[in-house]
């Protein structure tokens, strides 16, 4: 099976791809070359991202910053939502501290977080 073996390779495929995306859209069947073509090159593309270029998973202290940029939350402000003293959110937004289970509990409930990231899952 063939792939995209450098970055002069990917950047080829790359702007090939943006060639494509101006000729095919919505309304082109999926059995036009063009059409093809393009997923194939994306699907070729995509593997190489995913081994050079790999999406980490969040941490905790990510979504958390996350989500104080989202309800316009400082650290104190965060610490009075979850009821928790403001040094034990700037712990556990370094990585020294995680939360207790009560702790996680409230994140989740307030926060809106998923259970398994609070819990590192």
């Amino acid at each position: 099976m063939a792939k995209i073996e450098n970055e002069k390779q990917y950047a080829a495929t790359m702007a090939r791809i943006e060639e494509l995306l101006k000729i095919v859209d919505d309304s082109t069947p999926s059995d036009d070359r063009n059409s093809i073509e393009l997923d194939l090159l994306s699907n070729l593309a995509a593997d190489y991202e995913d081994i050079h270029f790999p999406i980490k998973k969040p941490t905790l202290p990510d979504i958390l910053r996350l989500r104080m940029y989202e309800m316009g939350l400082s650290q104190s402000g965060l610490a009075s939502l979850l009821g928790m003293h403001q040094s034990k959110i700037s712990e556990i937004l370094s990585g020294k501290s995680e939360p207790t289970l009560k702790q996680a509990r409230k994140m989740v409930q307030n926060l809106r977080i998923p259970p398994a990231t609070v819990l590192g899952i």
